[in-house]
């Protein structure tokens, strides 16, 4: 394996490819991004669980992409659980952390503390959506929501939309270490099989070498070998992900690459708000002005909150903008 430095392995996301295997993977960990994404809001434990999945999918599957904007993961269903968003966005500079940010939207009187927190979602679909920037035309792909878990669902989207054989094992949860207080933790592997020769997706361009001309042979035994994951092996701390990869794929020859680490992040701004509000008339911005005489706006993902002068908003905003908001 690839020799690498003594390497902070939170919030991260390591690519690796398996030499002896058409294989390609991540191995991600998010900590203090995961707790920084529930603590902009009270959710219940089930939409905790549904949002510490949701950014770690977005997590792995954002970082196996040439993404120069954005990356999100929309879940919408007939449950409790209405709606599941995540965006990953990609570094603004070469070295700079990745940005996620994910929120939920619940009916929490319909929450039922008996069953999964999957089976809170009901049916729906599940939703990828690239957005390279502007100048590009967004992508989006979507399954439906008929397995068991979002990991799942995931899996089903790259088999179905991209061809693509891929497993995910995924393992979150409150830990605690000694002398330190309880906190959300994440795990989790993304395994791919490739096309004999396929480079790696995200700017690694050496090819895999096959070794042994049985892929399917090779993609079974990769599946089988990730089997014997434990959870507090995902998760860690205490197991590093090149540890963890030497353990499971030592005979696959695991190589790896550049880590990523990813931070939390959002775009939202008063400037923003403004722009998307710029669409409506002044009779429209006089209905959405509160009894204070002012329009307010909250961001669903950091929980930000803004205020604007009525007069400053719409195609007919009479008053030029200030520093509001």
């Amino acid at each position: 394996m690839t020799q690498t430095a003594e390497i902070t392995w939170d919030d991260t996301v390591l690519p690796f490819q398996l030499d002896r295997a058409n294989v390609r993977g991540r191995v991600a960990r998010l900590d203090g991004v995961l707790e920084q994404v529930l603590e902009q809001h009270n959710y219940p434990p089930q939409i905790e669980a549904l949002i510490a999945e949701v950014a770690l999918l977005t997590a792995l599957i954002g970082q196996t992409i040439k993404l120069r904007w954005k990356l999100s993961i929309q879940v919408r269903g007939d449950g409790p659980a209405r709606i599941l968003a995540a965006d990953f966005y990609a570094p603004e500079s070469e070295g700079a952390p990745a940005r996620i940010r994910a929120y939920a939207s619940f009916d929490p009187e319909r929450l039922d503390a008996t069953q999964t927190p999957f089976s809170q979602i009901g049916k729906g679909y599940f939703a990828i959506l690239i957005d390279q920037g502007e100048g590009n035309e967004p992508y989006q792909g979507i399954t439906p929501l008929d397995k068991d878990s979002l990991s799942a669902c995931a899996e089903t989207y790259f088999d179905q939309s991209e061809q693509i054989p891929t497993r995910f094992e995924l393992a979150f949860g409150q830990s605690q270490m000694a002398g330190e207080s309880s906190s959300w933790r994440a795990g989790g592997m993304m395994l791919q099989h490739m096309p004999n020769a396929s480079p790696l997706m995200g700017g690694v361009d050496a090819p895999i070498v096959m070794h042994d001309t049985d892929e399917d042979e090779n993609w079974s035994r990769a599946n089988i070998l990730l089997d014997t994951v434990d959870q507090l092996e995902l998760i860690g701390p205490t197991v590093a992900p090149t540890d963890l990869l030497l353990r499971l794929f030592h005979e696959e020859k695991p190589r790896v690459f550049d880590v990523q680490s990813v931070g939390f992040g959002c775009t939202c701004s008063a400037n923003r708000v403004r722009q998307s509000l710029s669409i409506y008339s002044a009779k429209d911005i006089a209905h959405m002005t509160t009894d204070a005489g002012v329009v307010t706006a909250d961001c669903q993902f950091c929980s930000a909150h803004y205020e604007f002068d009525p007069k400053t908003l719409g195609f007919e905003a009479t008053e030029p903008a200030d520093d509001e908001g």
